[in-house]
């Protein structure tokens, strides 16, 4: 089992900058990636950004959705057990729940979401 716990939304100006962050705990060792997703009103969840851990190597690589792509990082702290999202820029097509997720034994746990909005 992992549990998440999410920080850091809140409200932004358009070309503003925010943090989160999703501190994991449990099984954390056995994750196998982790990142964040996010659901806009009447849209499907999505894929923002997440970490996907290299297996039997210390590789890990990161991916973005295009959306985002080059105004966003996600890093991670695993002395902290922590991901943490900075997007840049920020739009009003950004406005959305944003989920913590993780990926253990090809299970999702997910966090219980914190609201960002984006707006003037």
């Amino acid at each position: 089992q992992v549990q998440l716990v999410e920080s850091g939304g809140g409200l932004v100006q358009p070309g503003g900058s925010l943090r989160l962050s999703c501190a994991a705990s449990g099984s954390i060792f056995s994750i196998s990636a982790m990142g964040w997703y996010r659901q806009a009103p009447g849209k499907q969840r999505e894929l923002v950004a997440r970490v996907v851990n290299g297996g039997t190597t210390n590789y890990a690589y990161a991916d973005y959705a295009d959306s985002v792509k080059g105004r966003s990082t996600i890093s991670r702290d695993n002395a902290k057990n922590t991901v943490y999202l900075q997007m840049n820029n920020m739009k009003p097509e950004d406005t959305a729940v944003y989920y913590c997720n993780a990926i253990l034994f090809s299970r999702n746990f997910w966090g219980q979401g914190t609201q960002v909005t984006v707006s003037s």
